[in-house]
């Protein structure tokens, strides 16, 4: 790329920045040393660092999901395809043709084993190091990245348990690095629309949220390969809501969680586990291995959740049952209700009849979201409908410009701990579970940034 390309590129991505700015309680990383767990330092005044221009990185993990966030980098101005980690050669070498193929050289391939990636994170000269691993490796991965001097992206959970949640905080605390959850369910369209809705006030004082992931995932679940392998085994040993991000994401950005409000306590029970089993014994014989498995994952689980200054969620994981893909994001406050699956919109005195639902697309002309409207068209077919490239799309835009990041550590850890304290929710017969403060207070002083106008 010439050097006018990349003052060019440079200037459309600070230009659209300013034009269509998320508001997504976004944070800086002007860290001073970390206060430490039971209290005490200024632990989350703003995270912010210098702008990084080209930004390098090193992925580990290129399975599925890897593999087409790398395809998205690619396609991404800005951004040097340094390093890539797996523990399959072959997939190492297909993303190093890639890299090639876009005319990048080709990058240095780490697959010696399960935990390589400490050698990536130690030998190469890297800006961010992304991770699409199985779940019980992203902290170890973003830790490996932090405490060598690079930033940290995370597919979702961030985390698997509160001792990993707060390892993630401290160690961005300690490094001044970002450490970045991609929860790509914040990007989606419906949701980016209901966030700028209630940021300008449409839907009044917001006090109850639904959310959930519900997708059949027992075909999946049972694969031989990809997240068969390593995505079952959870069912055997864990009952709780194993996958919160998707979910609680979008309506704890329009709730303003960590950022004026915070999440206070849970509590937790599911369903008995039926679906797994009956699967198996339908698919592979009522003799078979699969069929001899025992789940402790219950086939839906019901979490609700208060926040500090009172609002409600209803959270639902529910991945074992025959049922359409779909997710639940409803956001209900003084003046209406905004909510996705199916989409629909109801704001009094603004209906087209009174206590009928509206179309989102009699809002979109006014409060379609500017970032939407920025770049949705060059995510087509990139995954997801297009959230997936502009999730990736913002992080190097944030990173590029110097911008804060639309999630930060914080957000990954509160959002992640969901895992663990619906667990012991559920084992406790719905007993309330605390949330960790892991701000440490600074949630109270921390305002929403507003929608920037285009």
């Amino acid at each position: 790329m010439s050097s006018e390309k990349n003052q060019s590129s440079r200037r459309e991505f600070l230009k659209i920045g300013a034009a269509a700015g998320l508001g997504m309680l976004a944070s800086k990383l002007d860290l001073p040393a970390a206060g430490g767990r039971a209290g005490g330092g200024n632990a989350r005044t703003q995270f912010k660092v210098a702008a990084i221009d080209p930004v390098r990185i090193g992925f580990v993990g290129v399975g599925g999901m890897g593999s087409a966030h790398v395809q998205n980098f690619l396609r991404i101005d800005g951004v040097v395809v340094k390093a890539v980690c797996d523990i399959v050669p072959e997939k190492v070498e297909r993303v190093q043709k890639w890299v090639e193929d876009a005319g990048q050289p080709r990058p240095a391939g780490y697959s010696r084993g399960p935990r390589d990636f400490e050698r990536l994170c130690a030998e190469q000269d890297l800006d961010l190091v992304f991770t699409a691993t199985p779940w019980e490796w992203h902290v170890p991965v973003c830790v490996a990245a932090m405490n060598n001097g690079k930033h940290a992206a995370t597919e979702v959970p961030a985390a698997v348990t509160r001792d990993e949640c707060w390892q993630l905080v401290e160690t961005a605390e300690k490094t001044k690095k970002h450490c970045v959850m991609m929860e790509n369910c914040c990007y989606d369209r419906i949701e980016l629309m209901t966030l700028n809705m209630v940021r300008k006030g449409l839907l009044g004082e917001i006090l109850h949220a639904e959310a959930g992931y519900l997708h059949d995932l027992r075909e999946v679940k049972f694969t031989t390969n990809g997240e068969g392998i390593w995505r079952r085994p959870h069912s055997w040993r864990r009952n709780g809501n194993l996958y919160p991000t998707h979910g609680i994401g979008p309506v704890a950005q329009c709730m303003n969680v960590n950022r004026g409000d915070a999440f206070d306590y849970l509590v937790s029970m599911s369903s008995p586990a039926r679906g797994l089993h009956e699967y198996a014994v339908a698919e592979f014989g009522k003799d078979s291995p699969q069929a001899r498995e025992k789940y402790a994952l219950g086939d839906v689980n019901s979490s609700l959740i208060k926040t500090k200054h009172g609002q409600t969620i209803i959270l639902i994981h529910d991945t074992n049952l025959p049922r359409p893909y779909s997710r639940i994001n409803l956001i209900q406050g003084t003046r209406g209700v905004a909510m996705k699956w199916p989409d629909r919109v109801y704001i009094e005195g603004k209906a087209v009849k009174p206590h009928e639902w509206d179309d989102f697309e009699r809002f979109a002309d006014e409060y379609e979201h500017p970032l939407w409207k920025a770049i949705a068209k060059r995510g087509e077919g990139r995954g997801h409908g297009g959230m997936d490239y502009i999730e990736d799309y913002r992080l190097i835009q944030s990173l590029r410009a110097g911008q804060p990041m639309d999630m930060d550590v914080y957000d990954a850890a509160a959002w992640s701990v969901i895992m663990e304290l619906s667990e012991k929710s559920v084992a406790q017969r719905g007993k309330p579970q605390d949330f960790p403060d892991f701000t440490r207070g600074l949630w109270k002083t921390n305002p929403p940034l507003g929608i920037v106008e285009a």
